[in-house]
């Protein structure tokens, strides 16, 4: 089984789901998951786990993300994206000089009501599901992140524009609710997502890229076995996503307690610093093989697991 995590680039026509089944057929595995929808008609980045790290999926989602956008002025549909069902159509009434003031007064923290067509899930259906039915159902307000947002172009009714957000944010609603306070209405004509967490749209692979990538290795390689070694370029170790912790190395002779989930002492660790009781650590046994995940707790004096990867 390969572990690791791929930065794919999604493209338009592929639910996120399609390409976890996609990549489970290239791969011949089951155990793949991906960090966060994206909408079939949206392109860019939607880093997978495969093996091991989907133990950090939720990790992974609950990061910051940035997209590149073009909202439509003085339309909206059912789906507050440009494939939707057209509700209303109205002229602009403002400048653009105001329309960057709308804009820029959504940086910051806002209360966005998520769409009907989400994922998202009341009483155990899927709004979108709901939606579909002809059925609407309250939702309630969710506190979302803007931290920045950046005009690329204006050409009314365009706007294009650059979005740095939390977790959680619909950039469709965004579109919708700008031409809401516009007071002209708009929507969402197309989204690429350009990072997620230290993802970046420039290192993305295309499922084409993959699968080709994949099948030469299984042809190289005696009985068609997949080898990590030779995908390295592909697929990224799981702790390359935890570079911001400090890494720390357990000591030959405290293998066995490591080895066994036990909870570590500071005096077992190479050069441990007063300074790693405030962080995350990235733990590694003493021949540099990633562990986990673990954290200094006051109360027990030592160094507890919050994920292990190690099996």
């Amino acid at each position: 089984m390969i572990s690791g995590i791929i930065n794919v680039y999604k493209e338009k026509g592929y639910t996120s789901h399609d390409v976890v089944a996609k990549l489970r057929g290239i791969f011949r595995q089951k155990k793949i998951g991906h960090t966060g929808t994206l909408d079939p008609e949206a392109e860019g980045v939607l880093p997978v786990c495969l093996g091991k790290a989907t133990k950090i999926c939720d990790l992974l989602t609950d990061k910051d993300k940035e997209y590149d956008a073009v909202l439509l002025l003085g339309r909206t549909t059912d789906t507050q994206d440009a494939a939707g069902t057209v509700l209303s159509e109205k002229a602009i009434g403002c400048s653009e000089e105001e329309i960057h003031k709308i804009i820029a007064g959504f940086i910051g923290g806002y209360d966005q009501i998520p769409p009907m067509y989400s994922a998202l899930k009341v009483n155990g259906k899927k709004l979108c599901d709901l939606a579909r039915a002809g059925v609407t159902v309250e939702r309630k307000p969710r506190r979302v992140q803007i931290y920045d947002i950046q005009i690329i172009e204006t050409v009314l009714p365009r706007v294009r524009f650059r979005v740095h957000c939390s977790k959680g944010t619909y950039i469709r609603t965004l579109c919708h609710d700008i031409g809401q306070n516009a007071g002209c209405g708009g929507c969402m004509e197309t989204l690429v997502r350009t990072r997620a967490a230290d993802f970046r749209l420039q290192d993305a692979h295309k499922l084409s890229e993959i699968e080709a990538q994949v099948h030469a290795v299984c042809q190289r390689n005696p009985n068609g076995e997949l080898s990590k070694a030779e995908l390295n370029n592909l697929v990224q170790d799981i702790d390359t996503v935890f570079g911001e912790y400090p890494g720390i190395f357990v000591k030959e002779e405290f293998s066995k307690f490591l080895y066994h989930g036990n909870p570590l002492q500071k005096e077992w660790i190479k050069e441990w610093q007063k300074s790693y009781e405030s962080k995350w650590l990235r733990v590694y046994d003493s021949r540099q093989n990633f562990v986990g995940i673990y954290q200094w707790k006051d109360s027990s004096r030592d160094i507890r697991a919050i994920k292990i990867f190690m099996e």
